[in-house]
């Protein structure tokens, strides 16, 4: 008879959860995880790396038109479609397995199958096997999240796709209709516009990419209709009417509805947390609009149960779930756990441009009430952004004019992703315009730009 009792069982093991398993059985703690589908979660398997690995491709592919500004030459460029995909599955399958590899080092037990709560310390797992009891003084639930279907514009895997059809296209659109700008709706638009399907972005915000500073914004929609891409803001589609190989999209825009003809409409409208059927509402669990009610720690309320990741609300990010995991893992063995602020995340989009930003947008700033010194710098000012042939792009932050606290930093270029954590440690630190300016940034680097742009702030830069 297998062990069914332990000290702490995570169901889901997607970011949230198994980093919370790995950090239970570091801690000493004799941790299950349950999972119903596939170990790394949507993250890993349908999400972040896939999505990441299809979008190298096509910024390959984009450089491989741009070879002759290079010196290079490059003939008869083109690419399979299916040889693409093969390599993001293949990378995603990698990955996945590498998760079942960290389960078996830290003697964590991988259950597979449905889990219900039945009763508080108790989940019952229902299994290719049968069902299976098991006990634990401390539950997290990690159940993640799933796209957000809206009526009439349901996916169908022909016609109309999720993100799931979108990693693994039947085909390549010719004429495309993106619904949601967000950043799986960006991705899939900027994936599919460089490798040539003709592609629509409707957002029924009043800009693309709706949670970023507004500047941002604006020059993303720039960047992407330079590129050959439409974008419909404050617009709304309310239909869509489906007949053989041709979808008739009725967009509402200015008070008018305008029907368009789409061979394929990709939905990317949010997404819904996945509480279904856990038992939740028995154990008396609080809801609202789909994700689960939690403190700063994660707790529901319901003694030694937890919830983390995106059923536990926004910002719908695998790090701030993996963050959330080891934090209760941390509380439940009684060590210090430090609760996770929002405004400390960084938000990460990989179109072309990348966009990156950490803290608050320079409108919310203001809304919270801060007299604010902003700083800007062009990429077209920095020397390494030009060796690269990526010119297009800016650095923003955003200071506290009275104390030099660093409120937010906006970026938008090449790798801006992975320059924003600079910025992110920077407030992690509590760090000042001060330490900013008086930091010696390696040259040539595009993280020189960094620099000037507080410098900027402060009316003190040099390359501009």
């Amino acid at each position: 008879m297998a062990d069914t009792s332990f000290d702490l069982i995570v169901i889901g093991a997607g970011p949230g959860g198994y980093v919370a398993a790995i950090r239970g059985a570091q801690l000493g703690m004799k941790v299950a995880v349950v999972e119903r589908e596939h170990l790394g979660g949507i993250c890993l398997n349908w999400g972040c790396i896939p999505t990441k690995a299809m979008l190298r491709s096509s910024e390959v592919f984009h450089l491989m038109h741009r070879a002759k500004e290079f010196g290079l030459k490059a003939d008869n460029i083109g690419y399979d479609l299916g040889a693409v995909v093969k390599r993001s599955r293949g990378i995603a399958g990698q990955l996945s397995s590498g998760i079942g590899h960290l389960m078996k080092k830290n003697k964590v037990t991988v259950f597979m199958g449905e889990a219900t709560i039945p009763a508080k310390g108790r989940v019952s797992v229902k299994g290719e096997k049968g069902a299976q009891e098991l006990t634990a003084k401390n539950i997290v639930l990690a159940t993640g999240a799933r796209a957000r279907e809206l009526p009439g514009l349901e996916a169908d895997g022909d016609l109309v796709w999720t993100y799931k059809t979108a990693l693994t296209p039947p085909r390549m659109p010719k004429k495309l209709l993106v619904i949601g700008s967000g950043a799986i709706g960006i991705e899939f638009a900027s994936f599919y516009n460089t490798l040539g399907a003709d592609t629509t972005v409707v957002e029924v915000m009043d800009r693309v990419l709706p949670v970023e500073d507004e500047e941002i914004s604006a020059f993303a929609k720039k960047s992407f209709e330079k590129q050959g891409m439409k974008i419909l803001q404050k617009a709304m589609v309310k239909k869509l009417d489906r007949s053989k190989g041709k979808v008739t999209a009725h967009i509402e825009k200015d008070g008018k509805i305008i029907t368009q003809d789409f061979d394929t409409v990709i939905s990317a409208v949010g997404i819904v947390g996945n509480v279904e059927g856990l038992g939740l509402g028995e154990l008396g669990v609080k809801l609202d609009r789909t994700h689960v009610v939690t403190d700063e720690y994660c707790r529901t309320g319901v003694d030694g149960l937890y919830a983390i990741g995106d059923i536990a609300g926004a910002p719908w990010l695998a790090h701030k779930a993996s963050h959330e995991g080891v934090m209760v893992a941390d509380l439940i063995a009684g060590k210090p756990a430090h609760p996770v602020k929002p405004e400390t995340i960084a938000g990460c989009t990989y179109c072309h441009p990348q966009v990156a930003s950490v803290g608050y947008t320079e409108a919310k700033a203001k809304e919270l009430g801060y007299d604010i010194k902003v700083g800007r710098f062009p990429f077209i000012g920095n020397g390494k952004a030009i060796a690269l042939g990526e010119a297009e792009g800016l650095v923003k932050t955003i200071f506290d004019a009275e104390t030099g606290e660093l409120l937010g930093a906006h970026m938008i270029g090449a790798e801006v992703t992975e320059m924003i954590q600079g910025y992110v440690i920077g407030r992690q630190l509590e760090t000042t315009e001060e330490d900013l300016m008086n930091t010696v940034f390696p040259h040539p680097t595009l993280s020189e730009m960094m620099h000037e742009s507080v410098l900027d702030a402060y009316d003190r830069v040099i390359h501009m």
